[in-house]
């Protein structure tokens, strides 16, 4: 009896020593979570700092592309295989470029548009551009060849001959000094291929286009898109090439259209779309 006395006690005195912390139990340790990385987004390409555009004429993008530098060019930087002309004759086309819109037209003849149009957003938006004129001798309305009124889709809008459209002699002297944001070249009746064969045309191009890639303004960033208004032989593409000295050897198999040229042209300057280019997908040149 005294043993089991003295046992108990002792186990009594254990109990107490021991408190009641004892019986609490240290909670599992909450493992912490992993860091996911987030995706790295695409980065944007940047707006580039001046932007060219050169209108050939009625030229299928078969013929185009079998002229040596034209071809060379495409190879070099980059072309669209799947670019289309909008209407036929020259003028809906040309209006479609720089307004989204044929405005039902389906002939070469004058007709006085609305006050609207990418020259004017671009002159409210405070963004400079010219439209060099090969012919041109002051008078947007004078057709005195090789210039003609309906390849100068500028005078349209508002019944008015802008300041801004120049002579093609204007164009060299700008490369080297101050250069437009914009610069719209349309070729006369026989450099851009409509009187002349596509081999005479090509040598033009052969011509002009190393003055805009040797310039400042190009190679800061710039662009250069070349398109035709409409195919010959009722082809339903049209070349389009581009060259920035982002781009190598780019090639876009998309269906692209005068409307997207347009929305391109809205975004890289940044003023607002117009008429169906608002839905047209752009032409987006990476590096």
């Amino acid at each position: 009896m005294r043993s089991l006395v003295a046992a108990l006690a002792l186990l009594l005195v254990a109990t107490s020593c021991a408190g009641p912390q004892a019986a609490v139990q240290r909670p599992a340790t909450t493992p912490t979570p992993s860091r996911v990385a987030s995706p790295t987004p695409s980065p944007t390409p940047a707006k580039p700092s001046h932007v060219f555009v050169i209108v050939m004429e009625n030229s299928s993008y078969e013929s185009a592309m079998a002229q040596p530098y034209l071809s060379s060019l495409a190879s070099q930087y980059g072309v669209a295989t799947d670019y289309h002309p909008i209407s036929s004759p020259s003028l809906p086309n040309y209006l479609a470029m720089t307004s989204g819109s044929t405005w039902g037209i389906r002939d070469d003849n004058y007709h006085q548009l609305p006050a609207t149009g990418l020259g004017n957003e671009l002159t409210n938006a405070g963004v400079s551009w010219k439209a060099y004129m090969e012919g041109f001798k002051g008078d947007c309305f004078a057709n005195t060849y090789p210039y003609a009124l309906k390849h100068n889709p500028f005078a349209y809008y508002g019944g008015e001959c802008p300041p801004n459209i120049v002579p093609m002699t204007d164009l060299a002297a700008d490369l080297a000094g101050t250069t437009p944001q914009l610069s719209w070249i349309t070729p006369g009746l026989c450099h851009d291929g409509h009187d002349c064969s596509r081999a005479v045309a090509d040598q033009w191009l052969a011509a002009t286009v190393p003055q805009i890639l040797a310039s400042a303004a190009w190679q800061d960033n710039g662009v250069l898109f070349i398109t035709a208004d409409e195919a010959d032989g009722g082809g339903d593409r049209v070349p389009f090439v581009t060259a920035s000295p982002q781009v190598h050897a780019q090639q876009f198999t998309a269906p692209f259209d005068h409307f997207s040229l347009l929305a391109t042209l809205a975004d890289d300057l940044g003023v607002a779309r117009m008429g169906q280019s608002v839905q047209a997908d752009p032409i987006i040149v990476t590096g």
